[in-house]
């Protein structure tokens, strides 16, 4: 992955997943045929975050910093922009009907009367210290008529909509910005998280079929379900595959690191798949006498946290109303996937169909085939956003200057027209609303 590279800088997009156990700074561009080629990527322990959340911004930095300068040394290029995720137990999500009643009923509903009802939605009332992250409009109804996926060019007096609205706290997103600021970059954007994953892991056909998508990292549990097309519900369990270790270390007392070797060399999310019960030997503490576990025994430990994950998991799918309409099953991804046997026990606890999802789908030939791994779904995920998110901007630029050559393209720029910016702005929010910006009050 050197990069004295016939590669453009400006075709090169980063992606940084600042997660509970890893800091994973992914380098890429799209190729012409439309796949990833993956030029950096450098993953480092992280040690300031809890739970998805900073819990200590010095390491942060520390890591985030080693993260990206060992991407750049293998892409051979110096990175300025960044494009990162959030995630988080804060992450919570609801659902709100919108109303909009037109004054002109002679004309057709445009894209104007929808992008209205969407941005009513940002004025909701929330909790102290939240903030609307994304507003995901499910189904329309005009008039009468329900059940409308694009009601734009219809004709009507009352466009309502049922939206699926997902919020976070202020502090989350700061925090990441001050971390990455430290560090001498500059975000572009954030995006959540476990939409991320999706993109990274899933297929068009199941997400139009119905599936949920369960990404088990080290501090949480995050929860994506779709259908026909549409996120319908998000959520996030505090737990994750710390817990998992936690439990090992109490259950067999051993230190941190022995109960995660443990977990990932000899666990099993199944005991009853545990067949030839061999006998672990554990190194003792300074000298003392070594402990022995069985295989079987370590098993019975990880499942009775793993069964407890994906009851809080079955709970979340029940609570969404689609529990009988997910024809496409269940996907695990992240870290916690790994586990042998995990996939068997979610099949077996939750009666859904399972396969175990993997990023390797949009990435072009040549990659190293650890980044197949679940482990780098959400970085990967997050480069594929940032992506298409630097495609849109082009377009929209090259579109402004279709319509006026002279037109300044730089959103900086305080000479442009006032008219441009804001369809500038608008064509960008459509594809992904900006949900870091401060609260009035307040200052980045």
């Amino acid at each position: 992955m050197s990069a004295e590279s016939t590669f453009d800088q400006n075709d090169v997009v980063v992606a940084i997943d600042i997660g509970t156990t890893k800091v994973c700074a992914i380098a890429g561009r799209k190729n012409e045929y439309d796949k990833i080629e993956i030029i950096g990527v450098g993953t480092v322990v992280s040690e300031g975050v809890s739970r998805g959340v900073v819990s200590n911004i010095d390491k942060t930095v520390k890591a985030i910093r080693e993260a990206i300068e060992i991407a750049e040394r293998n892409a051979g290029m110096k990175f300025d922009n960044i494009h990162v995720g959030i995630a988080g137990q804060h992450i919570k999500s609801l659902h709100h009907r919108g109303l909009l009643v037109r004054s002109d009923v002679n004309t057709e509903i445009s894209e104007d009367d929808v992008d209205k009802l969407i941005n009513d939605m940002y004025r909701l009332v929330l909790p102290p210290g939240d903030k609307i992250l994304h507003v995901i409009p499910q189904e329309f109804t005009v008039d009468d008529e329900r059940d409308i996926i694009d009601p734009v060019g219809m004709s009507g007096v009352r466009l309502e909509a049922n939206f699926h609205i997902i919020t976070g706290q202020i502090s989350a997103s700061k925090n990441i910005m001050r971390c990455v600021e430290k560090v001498g970059l500059n975000v572009v954007d954030i995006t959540l998280e476990p939409i991320a994953s999706a993109s990274a892991v899933l297929s068009n056909e199941e997400k139009e079929a119905g599936v949920v998508l369960v990404d088990i990292g080290g501090g949480t549990t995050d929860i994506t379900i779709f259908k026909d097309g549409i996120i319908r519900h998000t959520a996030v369990i505090p737990f994750g595959g710390n817990v998992i270790t936690k439990d090992i270390q109490e259950g067999c007392t051993v230190m941190h690191d022995q109960a995660e070797k443990l977990k990932v060399k000899f666990g099993s999310a199944l005991a009853e798949e545990i067949y030839d019960n061999r006998i672990i030997t554990i190194p003792g503490f300074r000298g003392k006498e070594h402990k022995e576990i069985s295989e079987k025994n370590l098993a019975r430990i990880i499942q009775a946290r793993v069964e407890e994950i994906f009851d809080y998991v079955f709970w979340e799918i029940r609570r969404s109303g689609y529990e009988k309409k997910l024809i496409a099953g269940m996907v695990l991804t992240g870290g916690g996937s790994l586990l042998k046997h995990i996939n068997l026990l979610a099949e077996y606890h939750t009666g859904m169909d399972c396969r175990k999802g993997q990023p390797n789908e949009h990435l072009a030939h040549g990659y190293s085939s650890a980044l197949a791994s679940p482990i780098y779904a959400t970085g990967i995920g997050l480069l594929i956003h940032a992506i298409n998110n630097e495609d849109l901007k082009k377009e929209i630029k090259e579109s402004i200057q279709s319509e006026d050559p002279d037109a300044p393209i730089d959103m900086d720029d305080m000479d442009m027209d006032a008219e441009q910016k804001n369809k500038w702005i608008k064509k960008i929010f459509t594809y992904t609303k900006e949900f870091f910006e401060a609260a009035p009050d307040t200052e980045l």
